[in-house]
């Protein structure tokens, strides 16, 4: 397949997750004078169960989580753009089993437009959290809702990557 062939990266799917990121990096610029000292390091069934001093790497580790996910994911998306699908490659040739390739080049743009959806979700899940750990009151009570409303979004995100999958078998099929 050559350059010309290859779909476009979707860079309008990963417009959002940039944005958040963003948003999220602002947000966390804005609120960090206010924030107490010692800040939540870590939410468990019972609430907040770990504390730590205050500093950027402690209050920015959602912050940092995303970046890292939206880098990581894109690469994902451009990756399967780049591979060779299942119907262009020669007969006789064969292909690594270790490489599950899409069965087209619209199932691969499919798949990247999934992924990066996927990053959009996870860090929604990761803007809650915020919410949480950016609360200017020390307050060790969490809200028994969190825990929905982290595992939501990705579990959406989850089913994006899904439906795009069981699409690409079903044409592979054909």
């Amino acid at each position: 397949m050559s350059d010309a062939d290859r779909p476009d990266f979707p860079w309008r799917w990963l417009l959002p997750s940039l944005a958040l990121l963003l948003c999220l990096t602002v947000w966390g610029i804005g609120i960090y004078p206010r924030l107490p000292e010692r800040v939540p390091q870590h939410i468990g069934p019972d609430g907040i169960d770990a504390w730590t001093e205050k500093s950027v790497g402690a209050v920015f580790v959602p912050v940092f989580v995303h970046a890292g996910n939206v880098a990581l994911t894109a690469a994902v998306a451009a990756a399967t753009l780049r591979m060779r699908p299942a119907d262009e490659i020669p007969p006789g040739q064969r292909a690594s089993a270790l490489v599950n390739r899409p069965s087209t080049r619209a199932s691969a743009a499919r798949t990247a437009r999934a992924t990066l959806q996927l990053a959009l979700c996870i860090g929604l899940s990761l803007a809650v959290t915020c919410a949480v750990m950016w609360r200017t009151e020390p307050d060790p009570h969490v809200p028994a809702w969190l825990f929905a409303a982290v595992l939501a979004p990705v579990a959406l995100g989850v089913v994006l990557v899904l439906a795009a999958a069981v699409r690409d078998r079903r044409e592979r099929r054909k």
